[in-house]
């Protein structure tokens, strides 16, 4: 089970919430896709022993590449790694550039199988809020001129606890949602990270902020809503109906290895991690991996089951106490143990077969209770 990352750094407008690695300007546009081939090329023996499973386009925003670009990107992993010919293969896209010309490129000349558009709010007042390009009518025009092309294993985004979003217009948004019989969902509630424009026009008081109270009500609302209409919560921001898994975040989620290329992208190995420069004049310039690669990090035992118990309890296959034992030892497993009695007893967890999960009220905490486990 092996992935690869790719990531697109460029945006027509920067969204006031994001603290990915994305430029609001076109200036190294030309250079990029031939750094990025070059990359390919450089990094090829990362993944040698393992067959290629998912392909991921992210970013920033990925469907400003021409449908050329794509296939130049593939059909330089393609020649680089082994492939699974029925690989899935995901492309980020904002709804503006969902035109019905680019779509149907996009699925007649490439082996893109999958999209993932950024909705985040069927209304736009959420959508100036968030200081997205698109606004409610371009939203659904996008996902309809999608489903004319026949991208039926499609997902789209959803931010929920944005000031302007009430419960009575995210019941509206998640309906919307259900609509058009999309299989997944990926649904995240707005969080004011660190220099991001949103958090200085929160600390201006110009914006309104976010409310922990309204975040947890929509919350609640999503699990109820989802599970009526037969998504499974699979992962603490993600739900599908069944087949419809995004296998390249579950390589994430289950400890899968994958190789990040472009600038800021992260890779693992199963024994390290590392990332790449978030300076595109670098990136550009870089002639060999040493210059790529920004920092190298040696996982140690501990770190590895700290990651092991972080991914694992936000997913829906839980945490297994036999995977610490066999993977990490007695130690481990007698810390786990004693540990995770305040939130079992708290309501917050249950075990089944010595297998640990989040009750729906434990996901609330799912990163507080995370941390209290770790070594």
């Amino acid at each position: 089970m092996s992935g690869i990352y790719i990531h697109i750094p460029f945006c027509k407008r920067k969204c006031h919430y994001c603290n990915f690695y994305a430029l609001a300007s076109l200036k190294y546009r030309d250079e990029f896709v031939p750094a990025l081939i070059q990359e390919i090329e450089l990094r090829k023996e990362y993944l040698t022993d393992r067959k290629i499973n998912t392909i991921y386009f992210g970013g920033g925003t990925p469907s400003m590449l021409s449908t050329k670009e794509v296939n130049s990107i593939l059909n330089k992993i393609k020649e680089s790694f082994e492939v699974n010919p029925e690989a899935e293969i995901t492309l980020e896209a904002n709804p503006d550039d969902l035109s019905p010309d680019y779509l149907k490129k996009l699925k007649n000349e490439t082996p893109v199988n999958r999209l993932s558009i950024g909705i985040q709010s069927f209304f736009d007042d959420d959508l100036t809020y968030l200081n997205r390009v698109h606004n409610g009518a371009n939203a659904k025009k996008a996902i309809e001129n999608a489903k004319r092309e026949g991208f039926n294993n499609m997902t789209i985004d959803l931010i929920y606890g944005i000031p302007t979003l009430t419960n009575e217009k995210w019941e509206k948004n998640l309906e919307t949602f259900f609509s058009f019989e999309i299989p997944h969902l990926s649904s995240y509630a707005l969080t004011i990270e660190p220099k991001t424009a949103l958090q200085v026009l929160i600390d201006l008081k110009k914006i309104k902020n976010t409310s922990e109270d309204e975040t947890v009500s929509h919350f609640e609302i999503l699990l109820e809503k989802t599970r009526q209409h037969g998504f499974v919560h699979y992962e603490i921001s993600n739900f599908a109906l069944p087949g419809f898994y995004s296998k390249h975040n579950s390589t994430y989620w289950l400890g899968g290895h994958y190789l990040g290329v472009g600038p800021s992208a992260h890779s693992y190995n199963g024994l390290s991690r590392q990332w790449n420069v978030k300076n595109m004049k670098q990136y550009i310039e870089s002639k060999s991996v040493e210059n790529i690669v920004l920092e190298k990090e040696l996982l140690t035992e501990e770190q590895r089951y700290n990651e092991y118990v972080m991914t694992s309890l936000r997913t829906s296959w839980g945490c297994d106490i036999e995977h610490i034992r066999n993977g990490f030892g007695e130690k481990f497993v007698r810390h786990f143990m004693k540990e995770i009695q305040k939130p079992i007893q708290a309501g917050k967890m249950i075990v089944n077969e010595n297998v640990f999960k989040l009750t729906d009220y434990g996901k609330l905490f799912a990163d507080g209770i995370a941390s209290d486990l770790f070594l």
